[in-house]
Protein backbone atom coordinates (compact mmCIF):
# COMPACT_ATOMS: atom_id res chain seq x y z
CA UNK A 1 0.00 0.00 0.00
CA UNK A 2 2.86 2.56 1.14
CA UNK A 3 4.30 1.89 -2.25
CA UNK A 4 0.85 2.91 -4.01
CA UNK A 5 0.95 6.04 -1.94
CA UNK A 6 4.12 7.08 -2.46
CA UNK A 7 4.24 6.25 -6.37
CA UNK A 8 0.99 8.71 -6.24
CA UNK A 9 2.31 10.95 -3.62
CA UNK A 10 -0.74 10.68 -1.86
CA UNK A 11 -1.42 12.57 1.70
CA UNK A 12 -0.83 10.95 4.74
CA UNK A 13 -4.96 12.06 5.41
CA UNK A 14 -6.08 10.30 2.29
CA UNK A 15 -3.65 7.23 3.27
CA UNK A 16 -5.55 5.99 6.25
CA UNK A 17 -9.10 6.57 4.47
CA UNK A 18 -7.59 4.52 1.72
CA UNK A 19 -6.36 1.73 3.65
CA UNK A 20 -9.16 1.48 6.12
CA UNK A 21 -11.27 0.96 2.81
CA UNK A 22 -8.59 -1.63 1.78
CA UNK A 23 -9.30 -3.47 4.93
CA UNK A 24 -11.38 -6.99 5.05
CA UNK A 25 -12.87 -9.71 7.67
CA UNK A 26 -10.72 -9.91 11.17
CA UNK A 27 -8.36 -6.64 9.99
CA UNK A 28 -11.66 -4.73 9.12
CA UNK A 29 -13.48 -5.31 12.79
CA UNK A 30 -10.13 -5.07 14.47
CA UNK A 31 -9.27 -1.54 13.20
CA UNK A 32 -13.14 -0.53 13.97
CA UNK A 33 -12.30 -1.60 17.58
CA UNK A 34 -8.96 -0.15 18.07
CA UNK A 35 -10.58 3.12 16.17
CA UNK A 36 -13.16 3.15 19.72
CA UNK A 37 -10.24 2.36 22.23
CA UNK A 38 -8.33 5.66 20.42
CA UNK A 39 -11.30 7.86 20.29
CA UNK A 40 -12.17 6.84 23.96
CA UNK A 41 -8.56 8.00 24.72
CA UNK A 42 -8.74 10.93 22.63
CA UNK A 43 -5.63 9.80 20.92
CA UNK A 44 -4.70 11.52 17.69
CA UNK A 45 -6.27 9.00 14.78
CA UNK A 46 -3.38 9.19 12.09
CA UNK A 47 -1.95 7.52 9.32
CA UNK A 48 1.73 7.03 11.45
CA UNK A 49 -0.61 5.81 14.41
CA UNK A 50 -2.87 3.81 12.42
CA UNK A 51 0.42 1.79 11.03
CA UNK A 52 2.14 1.52 14.32
CA UNK A 53 -0.82 -0.24 15.46
CA UNK A 54 -1.40 -2.12 12.46
CA UNK A 55 2.60 -3.30 12.78
CA UNK A 56 1.92 -4.27 16.34
CA UNK A 57 -0.87 -5.93 16.27
CA UNK A 58 -0.20 -8.14 13.10
CA UNK A 59 3.64 -8.17 12.91
CA UNK A 60 4.72 -8.24 16.75
CA UNK A 61 8.49 -7.60 17.70
CA UNK A 62 8.78 -11.26 18.48
CA UNK A 63 7.61 -12.10 14.93
CA UNK A 64 10.04 -9.00 13.31
CA UNK A 65 13.39 -10.53 15.28
CA UNK A 66 13.03 -14.17 14.89
CA UNK A 67 12.66 -12.62 10.44
CA UNK A 68 15.97 -10.89 11.27
CA UNK A 69 17.89 -13.55 12.86
CA UNK A 70 16.47 -15.96 10.00
CA UNK A 71 17.88 -13.01 7.61
CA UNK A 72 21.52 -13.20 9.44
CA UNK A 73 21.28 -17.14 9.53
CA UNK A 74 20.34 -17.56 5.47
CA UNK A 75 22.13 -19.42 3.40
CA UNK A 76 21.74 -20.91 -0.54
CA UNK A 77 22.01 -24.36 1.49
CA UNK A 78 19.21 -26.64 -1.10
CA UNK A 79 17.66 -24.16 -2.88
CA UNK A 80 19.09 -22.86 -6.34
CA UNK A 81 20.66 -18.82 -6.49
CA UNK A 82 17.27 -17.25 -7.60
CA UNK A 83 15.76 -19.25 -4.89
CA UNK A 84 18.42 -17.97 -2.55
CA UNK A 85 17.69 -14.77 -4.35
CA UNK A 86 14.38 -13.94 -3.50
CA UNK A 87 14.56 -15.12 -0.01
CA UNK A 88 17.62 -12.72 1.31
CA UNK A 89 15.48 -10.18 -0.91
CA UNK A 90 12.23 -11.59 1.46
CA UNK A 91 13.74 -11.53 4.75
CA UNK A 92 15.99 -8.23 4.18
CA UNK A 93 13.35 -6.01 4.49
CA UNK A 94 13.06 -7.10 8.65
CA UNK A 95 16.92 -6.37 8.84
CA UNK A 96 16.62 -3.64 11.25
CA UNK A 97 20.25 -1.65 10.27
CA UNK A 98 20.65 0.14 7.27
CA UNK A 99 22.02 -2.23 4.42
CA UNK A 100 24.41 -0.68 2.07
CA UNK A 101 24.60 -2.48 -1.26
CA UNK A 102 28.22 -3.77 -0.74
CA UNK A 103 27.37 -4.65 2.56
CA UNK A 104 24.36 -6.69 0.73
CA UNK A 105 26.55 -8.32 -1.69
CA UNK A 106 28.78 -9.32 1.01
CA UNK A 107 26.46 -10.60 2.82
CA UNK A 108 24.86 -12.67 0.15
CA UNK A 109 27.93 -13.65 -1.37
CA UNK A 110 28.73 -15.11 2.19
CA UNK A 111 25.86 -17.14 2.13
CA UNK A 112 26.43 -19.14 -1.20
CA UNK A 113 27.54 -23.16 -1.89
CA UNK A 114 31.09 -22.99 -1.64
CA UNK A 115 31.72 -23.98 -5.14
CA UNK A 116 29.80 -21.08 -6.41
CA UNK A 117 31.25 -18.37 -4.10
CA UNK A 118 34.46 -18.86 -5.35
CA UNK A 119 33.60 -18.34 -8.70
CA UNK A 120 31.92 -15.10 -7.76
CA UNK A 121 34.02 -13.26 -5.14
CA UNK A 122 37.27 -12.75 -7.02
CA UNK A 123 34.55 -10.38 -9.09
CA UNK A 124 34.41 -8.48 -5.80
CA UNK A 125 30.63 -6.99 -7.56
CA UNK A 126 29.30 -4.10 -5.51
CA UNK A 127 25.48 -4.61 -7.17
CA UNK A 128 23.30 -6.86 -5.87
CA UNK A 129 21.24 -7.29 -9.06
CA UNK A 130 25.05 -7.82 -10.57
CA UNK A 131 25.97 -10.25 -7.84
CA UNK A 132 22.50 -12.21 -8.47
CA UNK A 133 22.97 -12.77 -12.05
CA UNK A 134 26.63 -14.12 -12.00
CA UNK A 135 26.22 -16.90 -9.30
CA UNK A 136 22.86 -17.89 -11.34
CA UNK A 137 25.22 -18.29 -14.62
CA UNK A 138 27.69 -19.73 -12.29
CA UNK A 139 25.22 -22.05 -11.28
CA UNK A 140 23.84 -23.07 -14.62
CA UNK A 141 27.52 -23.60 -15.97
CA UNK A 142 28.27 -25.83 -12.75
CA UNK A 143 25.09 -28.08 -13.38
CA UNK A 144 26.57 -28.39 -17.17
CA UNK A 145 30.16 -29.43 -16.60
CA UNK A 146 29.19 -31.56 -13.84
CA UNK A 147 26.56 -33.34 -16.44
CA UNK A 148 29.13 -33.50 -18.75
CA UNK A 149 31.76 -35.17 -16.52
CA UNK A 150 29.08 -37.16 -15.54
CA UNK A 151 28.71 -38.50 -19.27
CA UNK A 152 32.02 -38.39 -19.91
CA UNK A 153 32.74 -40.63 -16.39
CA UNK A 154 30.41 -43.41 -17.74
CA UNK A 155 31.71 -43.63 -20.81
CA UNK A 156 35.26 -44.24 -19.75
CA UNK A 157 33.96 -46.32 -16.61
CA UNK A 158 32.61 -48.95 -19.60
CA UNK A 159 28.89 -48.15 -18.16
CA UNK A 160 27.43 -47.96 -20.94
CA UNK A 161 26.63 -51.84 -20.93
CA UNK A 162 27.20 -52.33 -24.99
CA UNK A 163 30.80 -54.43 -24.86
CA UNK A 164 32.33 -56.55 -22.61
CA UNK A 165 35.55 -56.04 -21.23
CA UNK A 166 38.23 -57.36 -23.25
CA UNK A 167 39.21 -60.01 -19.95
CA UNK A 168 35.60 -61.17 -20.08
CA UNK A 169 35.60 -61.60 -24.03
CA UNK A 170 35.76 -65.78 -24.11
CA UNK A 171 39.38 -66.50 -26.46
CA UNK A 172 38.97 -68.43 -29.63
CA UNK A 173 41.20 -71.11 -28.60
CA UNK A 174 39.76 -71.44 -25.05
CA UNK A 175 38.34 -74.48 -23.68
CA UNK A 176 35.73 -74.88 -22.00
Amino acid sequence: MERIFNANRCPDESRLAYSMYMLAGEAEHWWANMKLVMEEKREQITWEAFKKKFLSEYFPDGVRYAKEVEFLQLTQGNKSVVEYAERFKHLGCFYTMPLDEEWRCRKFENGLHGDIRLMVAPFSIKDFATLVERARVMERIKVEVEAQQSQHQQKVDGSSGSTPRIEERKKPYAKP
